[in-house]
């Protein structure tokens, strides 16, 4: 998974666009949080989320921004971040109207530990 996740990042940073390589990013952040990677995985988490929350993303992209961001947080110990990402993450979760947009975020939101 992490092998994975690093080449398709290698990948968007050789053909991609800064969306691209954002979106490498996020999972990049996403399973160094998953394996318990929580330095790192915040400091990708932070990166992308600084583009994210700048262009004005999608509903959808921009609740995973901050499940992500959370889930980062928690894999570092970074309590009060955590809990900020966590409730933002709820509130952009609420906010997706288009119900498979919202079933699939939801599937990332529930790896996230509650503050």
């Amino acid at each position: 998974m992490l092998n994975a996740a690093h080449a398709s990042a290698w990948h968007w940073s050789q053909v991609g666009s800064e969306l691209n390589r954002m979106r490498a990013t996020m999972l990049l952040a996403e399973v160094h949080a998953l394996l318990g990677f929580g330095q790192s995985a915040l400091a990708y988490a932070a990166e992308m989320r600084e583009y994210f929350l700048r262009i004005g993303a999608p509903e959808w992209e921009t609740a995973f921004v901050h499940v992500i961001h959370a889930h980062s947080a928690a894999a570092a110990g970074a309590r009060e971040q955590h809990i900020s990402s966590y409730e933002q993450a709820t509130a952009a979760l609420a906010a997706i109207q288009d119900e498979e947009e919202h079933s699939i975020v939801a599937k990332t939101f529930d790896h996230v530990p509650a503050p």
